[in-house]
Parts: structure tokens; sequence; C-alpha cells
């Protein structure tokens, strides 16, 4: 068999196990090996040799320190009930708005996401706070579920954001920059799933009727609790722009303020800490066991010559760089029916990372199209969330609203995906927004 054989057989075995509901990690672990070995003709000591060197490799790197970091980051803001403190100023603010705490919940979502860095734990958090006041307020189902799991997307496109990190290994990219660029779409996405709830409840009014005005006071008092979040957001964000502290360090800096925040204003007690340190070690634990897949599959297939020879076939297919561009942003958008954003940008950035940045877009340089195209598969990826028939942002929302048929969830959250179309559209033709930070601050 030729390598680009072995390397159709080796994904054509990797997607029957995923069906088959093997974990991704072990999945990508076996078929790169059993790739590796037969480019090697089943010699065992180079494959012990390599797999010896391959974990080392990664497991070592000191960028990957930034993930269990953001992640235990997020644990202490779930646990230390700075997720109800965010949902009750925002809501303080425009809650008396038709469909205002709808908004609330979205504009809350986007500051967890920025103290979180998982879509996930957004949705969840999320769902728990501010379901029920949406309930008490009358709002549709399909209105607060679709709202809350377009919303939780939000967590993996504010920085600081999992995925960003693990593209910026995988692509030797700066951590910093990917965040930086990540900024602008971000809130362009806030702001267009606000716009979207205005458009909704203006159409249908008794979708988010309006809740009760409340007083200055206590919108002063709601703002003053989630100051210090601000602050902790700031100080992680700034410290890395600024250049003052790496990605860890400013990671290292935002757990500990964000611990210490959630004993103190939170409640947060030995019970709470125990689960927030448990539960970013075992999400942790999972990730790398991924990570160290990944890495085997793409030592199996970079054996094969695969990716260089779809790269190259690209290349000189005389195809428009756009339409291959349009056409890898469809494949995720399939990809996000059948697996999650980790195991998606893993499995497919060794493949299609070098075809673009083999093609020519807008007169970017090789760096700005690196953080360009990132920050577009992120969005693209992030739609998986909320699609069917997977759509875990869905079912976690569905999950805690029992009373909402799963139809409503999925009916409800169809604006907010042409929502993301249109501003992947917008991004696809005008990278200069998603660069506008980067160039201006980057250095």
């Amino acid at each position: 068999m030729s390598g680009i054989a072995i390397g159709a057989t080796m994904f054509a075995i990797l997607l029957v196990m995923l069906v088959l509901r093997v974990h991704i990690g072990i999945t990508m672990f076996i078929v790169g090996a059993g790739g590796y070995l037969t480019m090697m003709g089943g010699e065992i000591a180079p494959f012990l040799n390599t797999l010896k060197n391959l974990a080392y490799a990664r497991l070592s790197n000191y960028d990957l320190a930034v993930i269990p970091m953001f992640l235990l980051m997020g644990q202490f803001a779930t646990h230390g009930g700075l997720s109800r403190a965010l949902f009750r100023c925002v809501s303080s603010l425009v809650g008396h708005w038709r469909g205002g705490v709808a908004i609330a919940s979205t504009g809350a979502c986007a500051g967890f996401g920025a103290i979180c860095g998982s879509s996930l734990a957004t949705a969840a958090t999320m769902g728990q706070v501010a379901l029920p006041e949406l309930k008490r307020c009358n709002y549709s189902g399909a209105l607060s579920t679709g709202a809350l799991a377009a919303g939780g997307t939000l967590g993996i496109l504010i920085p600081p954001s999992v995925p960003l990190v693990i593209y910026a290994v995988l692509t030797q990219e700066s951590i910093g920059k990917l965040f930086m660029a990540a900024v602008l779409p971000g809130l362009i996405a806030m702001i267009g799933y606000m716009l979207v709830i205005r458009i909704i409840v203006t159409l249908k009014p008794e979708a988010g009727p309006a809740g009760p005005r409340v007083p200055l006071a206590e919108k002063l008092r709601s703002i003053a609790q989630v100051t210090p979040v601000a602050l902790i957001f700031l100080v992680v964000i700034v410290g890395i722009y600024g250049g003052w502290a790496n990605p860890t360090e400013a990671a290292s800096i935002g757990a500990a303020a964000c611990g210490i925040l959630a004993v103190v204003s939170g409640g947060m007690r030995a019970e709470g800490i125990r689960e927030s340190v448990l539960g970013a070690a075992e999400a942790t634990a999972m990730i790398f066991l991924v990570l160290l897949g990944a890495d085997m599959l793409n030592t199996g297939l970079a054996l094969t010559q695969m990716p260089a020879e779809l790269a190259h076939w690209v290349r000189d297919s005389g195809l428009s760089p756009l339409l291959v561009l349009t056409a890898i942003l469809l494949i995720y958008v399939f990809l996000g029916c059948v697996m999650d954003a980790l195991a998606m940008i893993l499995l497919t950035i060794p493949i299609f990372y070098p075809m673009v940045m083999g093609l020519e877009f807008w007169g970017l340089t090789p760096d700005e199209k690196s953080i360009w195209f990132g920050i577009l598969v992120l969005m693209v990826v992030e739609i998986g969330l909320v699609h069917p028939p997977v759509g875990m942002n869905i079912y976690i929302i569905n999950k805690a609203a029992k009373d909402v048929p799963l139809t409503d969830t999925f009916r409800g959250v169809m604006p907010f995906l042409a929502s993301d179309l249109a501003r992947i559209t917008l991004l696809l033709f005008f990278p200069a927004i998603t660069l506008y930070l980067v160039r201006t601050f980057g250095g």
C-alpha cells in the first residue's frame, strides 16, 4: 500500500472507532500507533523510542501548564458563586428591558467565559444561575434555552480559551497574540447574540417580557461585587498583552486570585476547594490524554506523507484560496455533528494548517494568516456546540431546563446560528477586524 492509502485507511478506522464510542484520545493513539508500525514494517524498537520521546516532548512543554491554571480559575469561579454575581450585575442593569434578562444571561456568559475558558462549563454554570430567573420572568422556553446554549459558546471565544492554547501549541503560535486576536470577534459574537434577542422580542414580545426595574443602590452593590472579578480578568489579560507575565504566570496569578476571592466573598469552603482542584485535575488529565493520542496519530500520518501530499495537491490544483478555506470551514461544521471541539482541532489542524499556510489570502503575512485561521477555526468549532445532532451545549442546557422540550431548544438556537454565520462571513472577508489588536499592540 502507498502512504496515501495507509493514511486514508487510518482515517477510516478512526471514524469507525469514534462511531463505536471509543474515547477520542485512545482512538487517535491506537490508529496512530498502527499507522506508524505499518510504515516501519512492524519494527517495535523504533516505535518504543518514538513513543518515549513523544510523551516527554509533549508533556514537558511549559506552555501546556497554562491549561490546568485556567481550568482551576474556572473551577474556583464556579464553586465560589462568582457566576451568580456576574448575572446579578448585568441583570440589574438591563433586566428591565424587554428581553433584558436573556441579554443579561448572554453578557454574564461572556463575563464568565473570560475567567473560565470552557464553553461546556460556561453553559452548565450559567444555566443553573439564569434559567430559574428566566422562568420566573415568564420567558419562552425556546428563547431561554437557545440564548443560554449560544451564550455558552462564548466560553471558548472570549479569552482565555483552552482550545486556543491547544491551537497555539500545535502551530507554534503565540498564545498572547491569539488571545488578543480573539477579543474583537468575541465582543462581536456577544453583541450579535444580544441583537438576535432584541429582534426576537420585537417580533414576539411575549417571548421575553420586561422585568422589574432595580433600584440604583442595588445596581451599585451588584457592580461592586463583580469589580474584583473584572480586576482579575484585567490582570491576567493585560499581563499577557503587556509582556510582564507569560501566559502561564498570568494564569497562575489569576487562579490564585480567583481562589482567594471565592473564599473571601463567595464563601467557598474546604469541600469547594477540594472539588475545584479535583475537577481541574480530571479535565487536565483528559486533555493531556487527547494531546498524547493526537501526537501519536500525527506522527503516523507524517510518515505516510498524507498531510504534505494534500497540501501540495491543494496548492497546485488551481482552486481559489477562498474556495479551499470555505470547504475546510464546512468540513468543521460537519465534523461538529460527531465530535467535540478539542478533538476536531487536534485531529484536523495537522492536515488543514499546511494547506492554508500554502495559500495566499488578502496579502497576509504567514504569522497573520496563522492567527486569522486560528480564530476562524475556533468560531466554526464553536458552532458544533450548538447544532444537531451533538450540540453539547444544547443538551447541557436542556437537561437543566427539564420542562422545555428538546425540539424547542433546537428551534430557539437557530436564530443565533444565523448570527454565527454572519459573523464568520464578516471575519472571513475582513481579516483586519481579527488582526486589528495584534497589529496595534502585538509588537
